[in-house]
């Protein structure tokens, strides 16, 4: 199978979808035309100026290299710079994989020379496509990473912390214990790890439990909205009882929703029965007209289903005692 070389513009693009889908914000700080991509980012009051380098990763090659080493033939650039005064990321895409490679700058923070290259192996890659996110040491404490897109925005938001991670072989360990099994991580693990890490080793384990139930709800429902039937790459996966009562990330405890009506089940708007059949709350809606705040009843009702869209393996489906329970839960 052959693989095609991205043009910048495309590599920009697969950032972008990364961090959108991710639910964050996208400014331009600097006409997009240019490398280096120079953007702001921001959800929920958080947000990181990102100064973006990023190349093609292509096989070493020749008999002096070694035959798993993948690496970003830099070009265009004699120095990397932080020239958003934020963060300074330095990427290869492994098309292969569908997997970016991230490298430290501040190993980096140099005068280039001729013909620069950075490497990373082959191994790391295929073990980041896998697990999310992986490490490979490459000696002097530098530590590069292996990322897949949808754990970009972790990285991103943890970038100098994880690259660090290199300084300490039972913190990397541990960080790679997290990815590989993240249930299997417990407190005396977690306390084994330098303080100033343990936060990012919590935020990567439910960043791994997360994606986890997403892929899955999403998979299972053929990223369709359960209520509408929509795609269009706007759908949640939800939890029917919720994660603060106990609820769990089996696949049978979620539903895929779009935007709207995500909403609208958290606000007791509409709701899905033990059968399936799918409900609406008149009282509350009733409350709503009373108020003047019912504008679009008529058309939020008629796009409902019948019954909710059903995935088609029967254990992925929802089970009654979850919905009864969440129900009970939303005081239905």
């Amino acid at each position: 199978m052959s693989f095609r070389k991205h043009r910048k513009q495309d590599l920009l693009n697969l950032i972008i979808n990364a961090i959108s889908d991710d639910g964050w914000n996208i400014l331009y700080l600097h006409d997009p035309a240019f490398h280096p991509f120079i953007l702001r980012i921001f959800k929920n009051g958080v947000s990181h100026d990102l100064t973006i380098y990023i190349w093609n990763l292509t096989h070493g090659g020749g008999s002096a290299r070694a035959a798993d080493e993948y690496r970003i033939q830099i070009t265009g650039v004699e120095r990397f710079e932080n020239l958003g005064n934020g963060k300074v990321m330095i990427l290869g895409w492994w098309e292969e994989g569908g997997v970016f490679a991230g490298f430290d700058f501040n190993y980096h923070n140099i005068h280039l020379g001729a013909s620069p290259s950075i490497q990373i192996r082959e191994s790391a890659l295929r073990n980041g496509y896998v697990n999310g996110i992986s490490a490979w040491e490459k000696g002097n404490s530098e530590i590069a990473l292996a990322i897949r897109p949808d754990f970009l925005t972790t990285y991103i938001d943890s970038l100098n912390e994880l690259h660090s991670f290199g300084t300490s072989n039972n913190d990397l360990k541990v960080l790679e214990s997290v990815v590989e099994s993240a249930e299997e991580i417990n407190e005396e693990t977690l306390n084994s790890v330098t303080e100033n890490r343990r936060e990012i080793v919590v935020s990567v384990k439910k960043k791994v439990r997360d994606n986890s139930f997403k892929n899955r709800i999403l998979t299972a429902y053929s990223n369709r909205c359960a209520f509408c039937g929509i795609q269009l790459k706007l759908i949640d996966a939800a939890h029917i009882v919720p994660v603060e009562h106990n609820g769990t990330d089996d696949t049978s405890n979620g539903i895929a929703l779009c935007a709207i009506h995500h909403r609208s089940y958290d606000r007791r708007l509409v709701k899905f029965n033990g059968d399936y059949s799918i409900s609406t709350n008149t009282a509350l809606l009733d409350e709503l007209q009373n108020i003047g705040l019912d504008g679009g009843r008529e058309n939020f009702i008629n796009n409902l289903r019948a019954v909710i869209h059903l995935p088609p393996t029967i254990n992925d489906r929802p089970h009654r005692e979850n919905v009864e329970t969440a129900n009970t839960l939303r005081g239905w």
